[in-house]
């Protein structure tokens, strides 16, 4: 297989970069606006008031759409398209973090396709095309801003479904990358977007066929800013090098580049995983991944223990698989980062290891994973690791 590399996103990076919405919206020739945005952060800290007063002083129309929380929901997203077919908003613009994106792409795919929105996202339908979207980013985590990825949970059904869509209508026109709009971050957001990062080139890393040495190099430079930049983070909400240097790598690690030349674009066992986690329980999306990598790793562990080694020296030094593994858990839990399910404040019994397990397989039908294939039977004997039942 030949991978792609598409990265169509116009980017403008550094201190002020909000400050160009609507010189940038102008140029794409938008009229009307959904302005989009999760809970009461933007608005306290008056970027929300300083990009509304930008676009009405350029004559640019908008609506708001607040709302949007950890896990988008698909209920919120059916009143964005709604708004978007009645105003004649031309233009979406996501002032927020990776799930104000997701969301943002949502709504543009359902009011360009009409139809029910979840349809693309459960398969039944291809997405052909979106009303254009463009971001403000305040959070360095899911690489939205650059990624053909959106993730919605469909918060009308029983039991609740987290499911995503892949296609590069989802890239954005334009991302604005401020990592001073990051500073007020909370020190957990923080961890764990900054292991969603590392997840992101992971889940690229582990791969079964050829691997191109110079993206391997890459992806190891990459987790080694990441490690080095998120204590400083932690400690310094305000340093600008280690926000900038986290922002990059949240944008680089899931825009494709981590798979370049490589036979396939990745396992994303994990992410499934933790998606059937983050539905059910809400939990964010980071700190999930963090719970349930090590014991995915020693799980599949024994498939090409050389590429763990690989992947130790590249990072930590470190030449032994397991203590490559231990050293990762040892990163997350010295950013207060979980590395099992009951540090996500769960009791996961067998029953509820069982039904996760279906979960992530829609009941037995598929399979997930590349670097091991895994089984409903695989996925459950994980959780199990994971819940320290096993």
């Amino acid at each position: 297989m030949s991978i792609g590399f598409y990265a169509p996103t116009n980017v403008t990076f550094g201190a002020g970069a909000e400050d160009k919405v609507a010189e940038v919206l102008k140029g794409y020739g938008a009229e009307k606006v959904l302005v989009h945005f999760g809970g009461g952060s933007v608005k306290r800290s008056g970027l929300l008031d300083k990009v509304e007063k930008s676009l009405t002083s350029a004559g640019i129309g908008f609506i708001e759409l607040g709302g949007v929380v950890p896990n988008p929901r698909v209920s919120l997203v059916r009143k964005g398209i709604e708004l978007v077919n009645n105003e004649g908003i031309d233009f979406i613009l996501a002032v927020g973090g990776g799930s104000v994106l997701d969301s943002a792409k949502a709504i543009g795919y359902g009011a360009y396709g009409g139809g029910d929105v979840w349809d693309f996202y459960c398969g039944k339908r291809k997405v052909e095309g979106t009303v254009p979207v463009g971001c403000i980013l305040t959070l360095s985590a899911t690489g939205s801003e650059m990624s053909d990825s959106s993730v919605i949970t469909n918060d009308e059904t029983d039991p609740v479904y987290k499911r995503g869509v892949s296609t590069d209508f989802g890239r954005v026109k334009f991302s604005l990358l401020d990592p001073e709009l990051t500073y007020t971050v909370s020190k957990y957001q923080t961890a764990s977007g900054s292991v969603d990062i590392m997840m992101h080139t992971l889940e690229r890393y582990f791969h079964q066929g050829y691997a191109l040495d110079f993206t391997d190099e890459l992806s190891f430079t990459l987790l080694r800013e990441v490690i080095k930049n998120t204590p400083i983070a932690l400690e310094h909400p305000d340093d600008y090098d280690a926000r900038a240097n986290l922002m990059w790598c949240g944008s680089l690690s899931h825009n494709g580049l981590m798979a370049v030349g490589n036979s396939n674009k990745g396992d994303w066992a994990c992410h499934q995983i933790e998606h059937e986690l983050s539905a059910e329980y809400d939990v964010a999306h980071g700190a999930g991944l963090a719970a349930v990598w090590g014991s995915w790793a020693r799980y599949v562990l024994d498939t090409d223990p050389d590429r763990f080694v690989k992947l130790g020296k590249g990072v930590f030094g470190e030449s032994d698989p397991v203590k490559t593994i231990e050293k990762f858990e040892e990163f997350f839990r010295s950013i207060d980062m979980p590395t099992d399910i009951k540090g996500l404040g769960l009791e996961f019994d067998e029953a509820a290891c069982r039904k996760a397990a279906l979960g992530v397989t829609f009941q037995d039908a598929r399979t997930i994973g590349n670097f091991k294939v895994l089984k409903t039977e695989d996925i459950f004997n994980i959780y199990m690791m994971a819940s320290g039942l096993k």
